[in-house]
């Protein structure tokens, strides 16, 4: 999963744009590059493997310009090397691709044929390479832009920049996400608001389909059609001390030990310490009428809707189905408007479950969301959103947000369970007075296991091979 990160403004920003793309390692990549305007000329640095490489190429050759994209990539077309780096550029064009072109290899055909040159083995360079063939033609910017988005099909997010515009970036979604972030006399652009959070928390997500001019001011931005539409601001929950590490020595095992706070704060959303009751649930969802309850996510999220489903069968009387999201609309499960569908995503943009979200919403389901980024694309077509407050997870292996989505949907299980009638108010008070000693058990487990951890580690360290039976 790639990574976008863009600036424009008045200060240098090629130093900024690494800082901000270091926010995004943990989608993981194989290279990395950086692209500004300066003296009106188009320039850039690449680099194969970690960040490191980047940025020693940049301290012996530095990179002036207060416009610039920048890019992580995990490469799906053409080996990870420096040649297949993004940015890509074309005749005083540059672009970064997040996604897949679906029909690169049918327009690269048509490309070539045309006379086009290509010098990389990426879906990216179509891109590239339309935009500078319809800026030949005589279309301006804006509209080279709009007429590229008509040619490709496909997931992707971009962004590109114009050697004869240092003034403006422009971005288009389709699939990943992209938030466009609001700064004193700058702008910023990030696939998430995490890349965003040292420079801006005032961001507006595009939604699919939309594309965006963005200038030093301010946004313009415009639906496939052209017409152009009103994003709202919102004040971002991502905060840049969030994202470090402190004394640990990598962001999992920091996670791991801020599981007993962070599942206090998100339980603290739910349930009444006081009082041992839970308290009432998003009206949009009427638990105490349903018939029966969808539950759709992918991986670990998936693994957390098993344990949810036990939950609300054991305590609501509910009936559940659950599937892995992308075999939820295949199996063309009888839906009815007296159930509803709860989707589970620690991003809030996972493909496949927002596919199945979709295909309930045509059906008529409530729809629910279990998610740690409000401001998702999962969450804003959702009815109602149960937050899991876990903060950033950058850890690749999930770790806080599968606890904290258990947290959330065990309370979920118990108010389902008040509302029908299945449980009784003992039986509450004693579950959510077993729910408020989690954070402190966690804590005396995690405190004793260290010692153990550390050593089983070291040992296992040592060997080449592990052989798992189970």
């Amino acid at each position: 999963m790639c990574g976008i990160v863009g600036i424009v403004g008045n200060k240098p920003v090629a130093e900024r744009l690494v800082d901000a793309l270091k926010r995004l390692e943990y989608r993981g990549y194989d290279s990395a590059g950086v692209a500004t305007i300066n003296d009106g000329k188009l320039d850039r640095r690449r680099a194969e493997g970690k960040l490191f490489n980047l940025e020693t190429k940049l301290a012996g050759d530095p990179l002036p310009g207060s416009i610039g994209i920048a890019h992580t990539r995990w490469a799906t077309h053409g080996v990870p090397n420096e040649t297949n780096a993004h940015p890509h550029f074309v005749e005083g064009v540059a672009v970064v691709h997040n996604g897949i072109i679906e029909n690169f290899s049918e327009i690269k055909e048509e490309l070539a044929a045309e006379g086009a040159t290509f010098t990389t083995q990426t879906d990216t360079e179509v891109v590239a390479q339309l935009l500078a063939k319809f800026r030949r033609q005589g279309l301006g910017r804006r509209e080279a832009m709009h007429e590229m988005l008509r040619h490709v099909t496909g997931a992707y997010a971009l962004a590109v920049i114009f050697e004869d515009d240092p003034s403006t970036i422009m971005a288009a979604r389709s699939g990943p996400p992209l938030a466009i972030g609001f700064g004193d006399g700058e702008m910023f652009l990030g696939s998430d608001a995490i890349a965003l959070s040292p420079f801006t928390n005032r961001v507006a997500y595009l939604h699919d389909g939309d594309w965006a001019v963005i200038g030093k001011q301010g946004a313009h931005i415009f639906d496939i059609d052209g017409n152009p539409v009103d994003r709202p601001v919102q004040i971002s929950s991502a905060s840049a001390y969030m994202i470090d590490k402190g004394n640990h020595r990598h962001f999992m095992e920091k996670e791991i030990y801020e599981q007993p706070e962070v599942i206090s704060h998100a339980l603290s959303h739910y349930v009444d310490f006081a009082e041992h009751t839970v308290r009432d649930m998003a009206a949009e969802i009427d638990f105490a009428n349903l018939r029966g309850l969808a539950i759709s996510a992918c991986g670990t999220a998936y693994l957390a809707g098993l344990v949810g489903k036990y939950w609300f069968e054991r305590y609501a009387r509910l009936p559940v189905e659950i599937d892995v999201a992308s075999e939820f609309r295949y199996r063309e499960m009888p839906l009815s408007k007296d159930q509803a569908a709860l989707f589970i995503s620690q991003s809030g943009e996972t493909a496949d479950t927002l596919a199945s979200l979709r295909y309930c919403r045509d059906n008529g389901l409530k729809i629910g969301a279990v998610v740690n980024v409000k401001e998702s694309t999962i969450a804003r077509e959702s009815d109602a959103v149960f937050p899991i407050l876990a903060g950033p997870e950058i850890g690749v292996a999930s770790t806080k947000a599968f606890t904290c989505q258990l947290a959330v949907l065990a309370s979920l299980a118990l108010a389902a369970g008040r509302a029908r009638g299945t449980i009784t108010e003992a039986e509450e008070k004693q579950l959510v007075k077993s729910l408020a000693e989690m954070p402190r058990i966690m804590s005396q487990v995690l405190n004793a296991v260290q010692p153990q951890i550390e050593a089983l580690s070291r040992d296992l360290s040592k060997f080449k091979d592990v052989l798992y039976l189970g």
